[in-house]
């Protein structure tokens, strides 16, 4: 009897057991069969159920939209800059030429009206008998401005210049026609004299090849005009002294059609002479740049606007230029000749 009733009980007991265990499953899967809207993963119902985030976290922020402004400008900035930068070295490259060779036909059939004849002597000559160096006083484009032809012509021909009184220049950069190179000019740091303004024809020169016959006020008149200077290297114009176009012509090969063209203008407007070797040598270069289409560039900065005065005539531009032939290598300034110093 001990034993049936504890082999009942247990029996009983474990009918119990099941029947729980049984309904909790059964509750389960009855559950699971009802239709209706499927249960998710905790997490997936926190998200579906979860309120919007505010609208300032979905987009940039004030300082995050300022931040992107800025570097938006800056890489503007930065492309602007490249551009100029190779502009820049090519213009640095190119200067004085141009693609237009008419004025290098002209100039040289002007070239068969100058005389051809020997040099007068020198005697006689001082740079006083072209007037007082720079004179203002002076009936020449630029003259009676209030300004002195040296500054004149330093702010015609710099770039980025900096002035007193629209006159006196105090700083500037000479993109040199001579050598094709930039020099700066501060008269702060003492580069202003690395500047100097070059008499095309030099004032020697033209001594020898008729200025003496000339009255003083026409020679204070070609020391003065416009057509007739550059501001350049001054290095270069030390080793050009006063020599003419047979001995020397720029080591900047873009620019010497446009310095032998500027020679024969200044020549002939002032009823010059030129020696056989200069008439020969100024023939061989203006043939060989008026052949040829002369490849593109911007303009030698020498057409500014002068002070009270207007805008420089055309012959106070630079003309376009052009490459030189074999024959026209750099020479030394003549055995014995005067070099003049601006």
């Amino acid at each position: 009897m001990g034993v049936w009733k504890a082999f009942s009980d247990g029996l009983r007991e474990g009918l119990q057991n099941s029947s729980r265990d049984d309904s909790g499953n059964s509750e389960d899967l009855a559950a699971s069969a009802k239709p209706g809207p499927s249960k998710l993963p905790l997490e997936r119902q926190t998200s579906a159920f979860a309120p919007e985030e505010p609208a300032q976290k979905s987009a940039l922020n004030p300082r995050q939209k300022n931040n992107t402004i800025v570097l938006s400008v800056f890489a503007v900035i930065a492309v602007i800059l490249l551009i100029a930068f190779v502009v820049h070295i090519y213009n640095k490259e190119k200067v004085g030429r141009s693609e237009n060779p008419t004025a290098q036909k002209a100039a040289l059939a002007l070239l068969q009206t100058i005389p051809v004849r020997g040099l007068d002597p020198t005697t006689g000559y001082s740079r006083y008998q072209f007037g007082p160096p720079w004179t203002d006083d002076v009936d020449v484009e630029g003259g009676h401005n209030g300004c002195d032809t040296r500054n004149d012509i330093l702010r015609r021909d710099l770039s980025d210049v900096v002035t007193v009184n629209n006159c006196k220049v105090l700083s500037g950069v000479l993109h040199d026609p001579y050598t094709g190179k930039d020099v700066p000019f501060n008269r702060e740091e003492g580069t202003d004299v690395l500047v100097q303004v070059d008499h095309v024809v030099p004032l020697l020169d033209a001594w020898e090849t008729g200025a003496q016959q000339w009255d003083p006020p026409k020679r204070v008149r070609f020391a003065n005009d416009p057509l007739n200077l550059l501001a350049v290297s001054g290095k270069a114009n030390r080793k050009k002294k006063s020599s003419d176009v047979s001995t020397w012509l720029p080591s900047n090969k873009d620019f010497r059609c446009d310095y032998v063209t500027r020679v024969v203008d200044v020549k002939a407007k002032y009823g010059l002479w030129m020696t056989q070797s200069e008439h020969d040598a100024a023939s061989r270069v203006l043939t060989k740049c008026s052949s040829q289409t002369l490849p593109s560039s911007g303009v030698l900065p020498s057409s500014g606007v002068l002070p009270s005065s207007g805008v420089l005539p055309s012959s106070g531009v630079l003309p376009s230029s052009g490459v030189l032939p074999s024959e026209g290598t750099l020479f030394p300034s003549p055995s014995g000749s005067l070099g003049y110093r601006n």
